[in-house]
């Protein structure tokens, strides 16, 4: 994995790790917003909000254009693709041992006959 991936991933993480900040991403999906407008919608003051959304910007997941005195949000969701990406890699390789431990936990896959040695009667030198 490259450095500029996995620079891209830390701060899109970081940045989702915060319930306020999915929560923006989450409105924005719905469409762009004001600053003002997303900020409405929280019991933290405007300041907090705009710390939120800078760090949204930093991990490229927001995008902020400005029209005068109006500060309109729209969201990028192309770094969480590149995070998807990355999960599902992941996912893949725990299914896959996942899966494995489920059949040899289990048995499945194995006949019983297999399992088995073909004669279980002690041997004479067992004795």
């Amino acid at each position: 994995m490259g450095e500029y991936q996995t620079a891209t991933l830390d701060r899109v993480f970081g940045a989702i790790s915060d319930p306020t900040r999915r929560e923006i991403l989450n409105r924005l999906a719905g469409g762009d917003e004001r600053v003002t407008e997303v900020a409405s919608n929280f019991t933290i003051s405007l300041n907090s909000v705009s710390k939120h959304v800078r760090v949204l910007e930093q991990a490229g997941l927001v995008t902020r254009t400005v029209h005068g005195r109006n500060h309109v949000l729209s969201l990028n969701a192309d770094p969480m693709a590149q995070a998807a990406e990355w999960i599902d890699h992941y996912r893949a390789f725990w299914t896959d041992r996942l899966a494995a431990l489920d059949r040899f936990v289990t048995g499945a896959g194995t006949d019983v006959a297999d399992a088995a040695p073909a004669d279980s009667s002690p041997k004479e030198g067992d004795r």
